[in-house]
């Protein structure tokens, strides 16, 4: 009987070590994958608090919860299953898929470059303007949603393309765990973001003059905070826009442009003590460029071709 249950208790301890490596297979590979992904997550911050704007305060927040709640659906029932069907019968597609995807991303950002040049009012339709709060309420969840399809659908194939080597199990439980921990931690600082003003005025009610001056601030940075968090959400679909490209490029062999990066990046990265950073600063800004000539590009063809027509 002794030497069932010692059998028995280094099974289980077998048992254990195995599923502690697979966790930490799958923190890695999630890991990998979500800083990849980081990008778009940026953008995604950068676009959503947009949506609860305008709504009486009470109303913010159960919004941003509507729209997470609709991400996570878009992630689990439509992107995740589409995501393991391509890596399990068409994983040579996914290169292409992604740099649509990047293509997609330089575009939608040499497009909000553009209306910032321009000064192009992007408030509420005129349709939007007769709507009940409920209703409008509806039309801007529902929006929010279809932006984060959009938006989803790059994470996934993103993070998809980080483990496209790994089994499909694996693939699966790393995609699943990016996918919901990247919704918690991007409509967790949304939340916080379009609730920071509510902050910033009750601390300014408060008699400690301390607290004032910090709601006082909270409230005359927040302006401040979006429009930087615009920029560099913008900046972020850029170069990873130009990056996914630049990678899609090296995989197919085309390699004078990626060959030119590397080499700049690997110059860069031996400068003392910040060899890393500035690696990194030289890839990002180069794939910055890539992406701004390909989204000036589709964006110049899509304005022209309607002209065109007529």
């Amino acid at each position: 009987m002794s030497f069932g249950l010692v059998a028995l208790l280094d099974d289980v301890a077998g048992i254990a070590k195995l599923a502690a490596a697979s966790l930490d297979d799958i923190a890695g590979a999630a890991g990998k994958a979500g800083v990849k992904a980081a990008g778009v997550v940026v953008d995604d911050t950068a676009v959503t608090p947009g949506y609860a704007m305008g709504f009486t305060p009470d109303r913010e927040l159960p919004i941003v919860f509507k729209i997470a709640m609709g991400s996570l659906r878009n992630k689990f029932l439509f992107l995740l299953p589409g995501a393991l069907l391509l890596s399990a019968f068409a994983a040579w597609a996914i290169t292409p898929i992604l740099m649509l995807g990047g293509a997609y991303l330089a575009y939608e950002a040499t497009e909000k470059i553009l209306e910032a040049l321009h000064g192009e009012d992007t408030g509420d339709a005129p349709e939007e303007l007769a709507l009940s709060s409920a209703e409008l309420e509806t039309v801007k969840v529902a929006g929010a949603v279809r932006t984060d399809l959009i938006l989803s659908a790059e994470i996934m194939a993103i993070a998809l393309g980080s483990v496209e080597t790994q089994p499909l199990a694996l693939q699966a439980a790393a995609l699943a765990v990016v996918g919901f921990a990247l919704t918690v931690g991007v409509y967790g600082v949304v939340g916080l973001i379009v609730k920071m003003d509510d902050i910033g005025l009750n601390l300014a009610r408060r008699g400690s003059r301390v607290l004032q001056a910090v709601g006082a601030g909270l409230v005359r940075g927040m302006p401040i905070v979006m429009d930087a968090l615009t920029q560099v959400g913008t900046a972020a679909m850029l170069w990873v826009g130009g990056g996914i490209l630049v990678h899609g490029l090296e995989h197919f062999g085309l390699t004078p442009m990626p060959g030119w990066l590397n080499a700049a990046s690997a110059w860069a990265g031996q400068a003392p003590g910040v060899g890393g950073l500035a690696a990194w600063a030289v890839f990002a800004a180069g794939s910055a460029v890539v992406g701004l000539v390909v989204g000036g590009a589709i964006a110049g063809a899509l304005h022209v071709l309607p002209r065109r027509g007529h």
